[in-house]
């Protein structure tokens, strides 16, 4: 296709996401002239001035640098997908991991950083170099939020997500949480869809996958069976799965892969109940390998 009938699209100006070779097309014409000792065509004259209303930078720079010098990797197609698009498809939500590094994030016990990388835009939790947890430290006092992610295993493994996590004080565990457990195929309702009570001082009552618990005023639990809810079968075994995590005051649920895994609903007074605290992700045993990754929230 001609130079001159090279057309910008609207999304591609608001973006500033565009494809390689334009970038490299929009160079050349301001770089090199033809064999004759032409200029090329100016980009500030139809029908070039839409480029520079897309390529970082200023025409100085493109003039005097060449484009790996100035082009940031937002703006090459296959790079971090755009925020904007995501804030559209999810209103509400923000990324908590960057897909690069691990700010904003601190692993507990500390001796444990080595287990936690990240590789390919993913979280690596490797419980051969260490077993605890990440924690989120930007907001330790996450209350009502929907928290959503993407996990697998690699192979055999136990891990999960715990919210409204405080130190325990008791000494049975590091921390006090309602822990949302995920395991591999396989490894068991107790497990995989689970709630864990890790709640020194009151029942740590039974939230199986397929359960719907609610519990009474004076600790009692009534647990009913969830209809149509998460299946074995529905696991992806060795690829990616999908997590939705809603806690709302004293409601929480959690979903595997758009199927209810387990809700629990308590009643206790408050002085019982975790009211906030962290977010963490959790390497449970040694030998195992967990990956998570597009960790988003919503304030709720």
């Amino acid at each position: 296709m001609p130079v001159n009938q090279i057309q910008i699209s609207p999304y591609a100006r608001q973006s500033r996401i565009l494809p390689n070779c334009l970038i490299a097309t929009a160079c050349s014409l301001l770089l090199l002239t033809d064999p004759l000792g032409a200029q090329a065509p100016s980009l500030t004259e139809k029908p070039y001035a839409g480029l520079l209303e897309v390529l970082p930078g200023n025409l100085e720079t493109w003039k005097t640098k060449p484009v790996w010098a100035e082009a940031e990797p937002a703006v090459m197609l296959g790079s971090a997908p755009p925020t904007a698009s995501d804030e559209r498809e999810e209103p509400g939500f923000h990324s908590l991991f960057d897909g690069r590094t691990l700010d904003g994030w601190q692993a507990v016990p500390a001796p444990t950083a080595d287990a936690w990388t990240v590789q390919d835009g993913m979280i690596v939790g490797n419980g051969d170099r260490g077993v605890g947890y990440l924690v989120y430290d930007r907001d330790k006092q996450l209350a009502n939020f929907e928290l959503r992610f993407r996990y697998r295993f690699v192979g055999r493994g136990n891990s999960g997500v715990s919210i409204r996590a405080a130190h325990d004080r008791s000494g049975k565990r590091l921390f006090q949480s309602y822990h949302a457990d995920l395991g591999h195929a396989g490894i068991g309702k107790q497990i995989l869809g689970a709630w864990d009570f890790h709640t020194p001082g009151r029942t740590e009552h039974r939230c199986h996958c397929g359960d719907r618990l609610v519990i009474s005023t004076e600790d009692q639990p009534q647990i009913v069976p969830i209809q149509d809810g998460l299946r074995a079968e529905d696991i992806r075994q060795g690829d990616w799965n999908e997590v939705r995590i809603i806690a709302r005051d004293n409601h929480f649920q959690f979903y595997i892969n758009g199927k209810l895994a387990s809700e629990f609903t308590e009643h206790l007074p408050t002085e019982q109940r975790l009211l906030s605290g962290m977010l963490q992700l959790q390497i449970h045993d040694p030998a195992m390998i967990v990956h998570f990754k597009d960790l988003r929230i919503k304030r709720l």
